[in-house]
């Protein structure tokens, strides 16, 4: 499992890998951006410019003060949501990450079966739900476990990329059913994987390369389990 990851972190410099980086970044910022402008949107919609109170007089800054906080409170989520978004764009992405871990680790194996777009889009949909979800439903658990909260979040998001990134890698060769028997057979190694993908998260620029590694590590996990020799 650590020489998958070693693998991984030893091709991370392929310009294959340095553009789904980029890619999953940029998408990312993007779709907060989006989430910001909309939420702005319905402040200055539905919050007045000016207002009278009684005793106070007319109050004119309650917009401003909702569109500030709006934005402070979009940068902090961004913190914490940043990487799992990133996870779900580069789902979409990972067919270029696992042909340049193939090309250059397994160049004997025939071709793979790729999913076509759509399903590669509601697949990463729904994984960008899955893990946006559990992840806000587990702040209150961050809350309530005090000084064990980083364990909750390696925990959770451990579960969530092993489970979702193996998936995603397996699916190519196996197709739906035989990804998912596969994953039943080794789900202790696949998430005791995710949570070596998870302990990163939380370190500040370091995390945004976990994507990427994640689905060249789950690709070599895969063929790995799968039986697949890579070359010398």
């Amino acid at each position: 499992m650590l020489g998958d990851f070693l693998k991984a972190l030893g091709q991370l410099h392929d310009r294959r890998f340095l553009r789904v980086v980029a890619l999953g970044v940029l998408l990312s910022l993007g779709l907060l951006a989006g989430v910001y402008g909309v939420l702005a949107g319905l402040i200055g919609w539905f919050v007045p410019d000016s207002f009278t109170l009684p005793w106070i007089g007319e109050v004119s800054w309650v917009d401003s003060l909702l569109s500030w906080g709006s934005l402070l409170l979009m940068l902090g989520l961004s913190v914490f949501l940043m990487v799992p978004v990133a996870s779900a764009f580069t789902g979409l992405l990972l067919e270029s990450v696992a042909g340049a871990v193939e090309a250059r680790h397994y160049p004997g194996l025939p071709l793979a079966h790729p999913q076509p777009w759509g399903e590669a889009i509601a697949e990463s949909l729904r994984f960008l739900g899955v893990i946006l979800v559990a992840n806000l439903l587990a702040l209150v658990l961050y809350v309530l476990s005090g000084p064990f909260a980083p364990l909750v979040f390696w925990a959770v998001n451990g579960y969530l990329l092993g489970r979702e990134y193996f998936q995603m890698a397996a699916m190519r060769r196996l197709g739906c059913e035989g990804a998912a028997a596969l994953r039943r057979r080794h789900g202790g190694q696949i998430f005791a994987a995710g949570l070596l993908m998870a302990a990163p998260l939380s370190l500040p620029l370091v995390n945004r390369l976990v994507p990427v590694l994640g689905a060249a590590t789950f690709t070599h996990l895969f063929h790995r389990l799968n039986g697949d020799r890579a070359a010398g």
